[in-house]
C-alpha cells in the first residue's frame, strides 16, 4: 500500500517538476527549494508579525480596536502587513506539507533520515499551534470561534476536567491577563519553532536556508499582490461571548480540523489527530516486506584522489560525499539539472527518479549516473568532477625536487622527481599527477614507475612545440629544481579478472603501461599480456629494449611495435600502419579480451569504437586520452 501510494505521488511530482523545469529551468523550480522557501516564509511571517505586535494592544477592550486601526488607519503599512502575515502563514503550511509529501514520495525518510523526518513532524505541530494561536489575537468573531472550539477540544482531556471552558461562560471572564498569555504564546511558540528548524537543518546536509533570489522576489510580489487584491479583514465585528459566532470565512490551511469538532465526538477528533501523528512518526520503520532485513553498507571509491566513502542504507552518493566534506559539484539535488553527473567505473547503482533531460538514455548507457539520485547496489568505483572551489583540499599536495633528467629521444625526456626525506607517495599503477605551475595552471603526466618505487616519481615528458611546461623541461629545467604537484589522480588502473590483456600505447602512452606492467610482474600476475606500441618512426620507440627484455623474462608478456610512418633510414622490418588495425588483424574477435588504451585523443577515439565493433565488451575497455592543454600534455 505504501509503495503504491509512493509510486503514484512520485509520478505526479516528476511530471509537475518537468513542467516547471521547462517553464523556469531547474534553478528556479520551486519544488526543488521547498525547504528553503518554507524557511524564507518563516522570516516573512516573523518580520511582518513584529511590526503588527508593535501596535497591537493586549487588553480585552483594546485588542479588536488596535487591529482595526492597523488595518484601516494604516492600510498602506499595517493593513498590507496584516494581509502579508496571513498569506505568508498559509503559504508556509502549503510548502511545508508539500516538502514532507515529496520526501515521502521519494522514500527519503527511512534509515539515517529518521531524525529529520521526526523533527519535521514536530515543526508541523508547532506551526499549527502558532497559527491557530494567531487567530485568537484579533478578538473578532472568528477569534471567538477559534478560542471556544480550541478550549472545548482541550477540555475533553482528563487532565483539564472541563476547567478551561469556565473562562468563556461570561464576557467578563476574559481579562487582560488572558490576552497577555495568548500574546506570549504567539512569541514563545515561534521561538521554539525557530530552534527546531535549526535542529532539523543540522541533519540535512548542505541545506539551503534561502531560496534563489528570483524565487524570493516572486514570493514577496505574490504575497503583496494577494494583500492588495484581497485584503484580510476582521470578521463579524468584535467578539461577544453572549452570542454564538455566525457564518465565518474559514482559513482551511489552519482551521480544517475545526468543523469536525462540531460534527464528530471530540474523542474521535483526538483519535484522528493521534493516529495520524503516530503513523507519520512510525513511517521510517514501516518497511515493505521486500526490504526487511536488507540493510547494509556499501564502499565507494571516488576518483580522482582515491577518496573512500561508506554509504549507509538508501543514502545517495551525493549525500555521502557531502557528509564527508567532498567538494562535489551539484545544484538542484533532485535529479533535475544533471550537474552532479558521475561515471560509474565499477559496480552497479539504482539510478533513482530523475528527469530524462538531466540524464538522457545515451549518457546512462555510457555509464553515467546522477549522484543526487543514485544509490549503490554493490560496492562502487566512480569518477567525479570536483567543485573547483574546494578540490585542492581533497587532492594530496606534494613538493619534490628534480633528481634526474634523461633525454630518451630528441623529443622525450625522462624526469625523475624525488620526494623529501622519508616521504613516500601511495598510488596505483596507471594513475597520474598534476604538475602545478607558478600561476596555478596544471599539467598532467602519468606515473611511469611501479607503485613499489614510492619514494620518487618517474615521468615521460614529450616535447610539444610551443608548450609552456614541456619547453621548460627541455630548455630550462635543472637537477634540484623544485616541483609542486598533486595526486595521485585517475582510474586508468588494472582491474582484476580472468581475461587475457591487450595494452595499446601511443607514443608516451607507454608511461602508464610501463607502470602497470612492472606492477603486474611484481605481484606475480599470470594473465597473458600483450603490448601494442604504436608510434610514427623507430626513434619514437624510446624504451623498446625494456619491453623486449620483459618479453624474454616473462612467458606471459609480449610486445608488438607498430610504425605508422617509417622512414627509409629506419630499415624497419616489423608491423606498419595504425596500431589498432594491427590488433584487429591479430584478434578479429575481441570478446574474450580486456583492453587498455592510452595515447592521443585521436588514437583513442579511433581505436575504441573499432574494438567495440569487433566484440569487445564495454565494461572491459579502459582508455586514457592525452589532450593538449595550453600547449602541454594532460591526461
Amino acid at each position: 500500500m505504501i509503495k503504491r501510494l509512493q509510486s503514484v505521488l512520485r509520478w505526479m511530482f516528476m511530471r509537475v517538476e518537468a513542467l516547471f523545469n521547462a517553464a523556469f529551468g531547474d534553478r528556479l523550480n520551486p519544488l526543488y527549494q521547498l525547504g528553503a522557501i518554507t524557511f524564507f516564509l518563516f522570516w516573512v511571517v516573523a518580520g511582518s508579525g513584529l511590526y503588527l505586535y508593535a501596535f497591537f494592544k493586549t487588553g480585552v477592550a483594546d485588542a479588536y480596536a488596535s487591529v482595526e486601526a492597523l488595518t484601516h488607519a494604516q492600510w498602506y503599512a499595517g493593513g498590507i502587513l496584516r494581509s502579508v502575515h496571513r498569506y505568508a502563514s498559509d503559504a508556509m503550511v502549503l510548502t511545508m506539507l508539500l516538502h514532507m509529501l515529496r520526501y515521502f514520495a521519494f522514500d527519503r525518510f527511512r534509515g539515517f533520515r529518521w531524525f529529520a523526518w521526526l523533527t519535521g513532524i514536530g515543526l508541523i505541530w508547532l506551526v499549527y499551534v502558532s497559527g491557530i494561536n494567531g487567530y485568537m489575537l484579533p478578538w473578532d468573531r472568528l477569534a471567538q470561534f477559534v478560542i471556544v472550539a480550541s478550549f472545548e477540544w482541550l477540555d475533553w482531556l482528563p487532565s483539564f476536567g472541563s476547567t478551561l471552558m469556565r473562562n468563556f461562560i461570561y464576557s467578563t471572564s476574559v481579562n487582560a491577563r488572558f490576552f497577555s498569555l495568548l500574546a506570549f504564546m504567539h512569541i514563545g511558540v515561534p521561538l521554539l519553532l525557530l530552534l527546531l528548524i535549526w535542529i532539523h537543518r543540522q541533519r540535512v546536509l548542505k541545506a539551503n536556508t534561502n531560496p534563489s533570489r528570483p524565487i524570493m522576489a516572486s514570493v514577496l510580489l505574490t504575497l503583496l499582490a494577494l494583500s492588495l487584491i484581497q485584503p484580510v479583514r476582521s470578521q463579524g465585528g468584535a467578539a461577544d461571548l453572549s452570542v454564538a459566532a455566525g457564518v465565518l470565512a474559514f482559513d482551511w490551511f489552519y482551521l480544517a480540523l475545526f468543523p469536525l469538532m462540531y460534527s464528530w465526538p471530540l474523542a474521535q477528533v483526538w483519535a484522528l489527530v493521534g493516529v495520524a501523528s503516530a503513523v507519520l512518526a512510525l513511517l521510517p520503520w514501516l518497511r515493505p516486506k521486500s526490504r526487511r532485513g536488507s540493510q547494509r553498507e556499501f564502499q565507494v571509491r571516488v576518483q580522482p584522489g582515491a577518496q573512500r566513502l561508506t554509504l549507509r542504507e538508501s543514502e545517495t552518493i551525493l549525500e555521502a560525499g557531502l557528509r564527508e566534506g567532498l567538494p562535489l559539484r551539484y545544484e538542484c539535488g533532485n535529479g533535475g539539472c544533471g550537474v552532479c553527473e558521475c561515471s560509474v567505473v565499477h559496480g552497479s547503482v539504482d539510478y533513482g527518479a530523475y528527469q530524462q533531460l538531466a540524464l538522457p538514455d545515451v549518457r546512462k548507457a555510457q555509464g553515467k549516473a546522477l549522484m543526487c539520485c543514485a544509490t549503490p547496489l554493490t560496492d562502487l568505483e566512480i569518477e567525479v568532477e570536483w567543485d573547483a572551489a574546494g578540490a585542492a583540499r581533497h587532492v594530496p599536495q606534494h613538493v619534490g625536487r628534480v633528481e634526474r633528467l634523461e633525454r630518451l629521444t630528441e623529443d622525450v625526456m625522462r624526469v625523475v622527481i624525488a620526494l623529501p626525506d622519508e616521504h613516500t607517495i601511495a598510488f596505483t599503477a596507471g594513475q597520474y599527477i598534476n604538475i602545478v605551475l607558478d600561476d596555478g595552471q596544471r599539467r598532467a603526466f602519468s606515473f611511469a614507475n611501479s607503485p613499489r618505487e614510492n619514494t620518487h616519481v618517474e615521468l615521460h615528458v614529450r616535447r610539444i612545440p610551443g608548450g609552456r611546461f614541456t619547453t621548460h623541461v627541455f630548455n630550462g629545467m635543472q637537477v634540484g629544481d623544485r616541483i609542486d604537484f598533486e595526486g595521485p589522480l585517475g582510474e586508468f588502473t588494472l582491474r582484476e579478472g580472468p581475461r587475457a590483456i591487450l595494452f595499446v600505447a601511443g607514443a608516451t602512452g607507454f608511461a602508464p603501461i610501463k607502470s602497470i606492467v612492472e606492477d603486474a610482474f611484481e605481484r606475480g600476475l599470470q594473465r597473458p599480456m600483450r603490448l601494442y606500441w604504436g608510434v610514427r618512426s623507430r626513434a619514437d620507440l624510446y624504451m623498446l629494449e625494456l619491453a623486449e627484455r620483459w618479453q624474454r623474462q616473462h612467458a606471459n608478456f609480449s610486445v608488438v611495435p607498430v610504425l605508422s610512418d617509417p622512414t627509409p633510414a629506419d630499415a624497419w622490418q616489423g608491423r606498419t600502419g595504425l596500431v589498432h588495425e594491427a590488433i584487429l588483424a591479430d584478434f578479429p574477435d575481441l570478446s574474450q579480451r580486456e583492453v587498455y588504451v592510452c595515447g592521443s585523443v585521436k588514437m583513442v577515439e579511433t581505436a575504441v569504437p573499432a574494438f567495440l565493433a569487433n566484440g569487445l565488451a564495454q565494461d572491459v575497455c579502459f582508455a586514457d586520452a592525452f589532450v593538449p592543454s595550453g600547449g602541454a600534455t594532460t591526461a
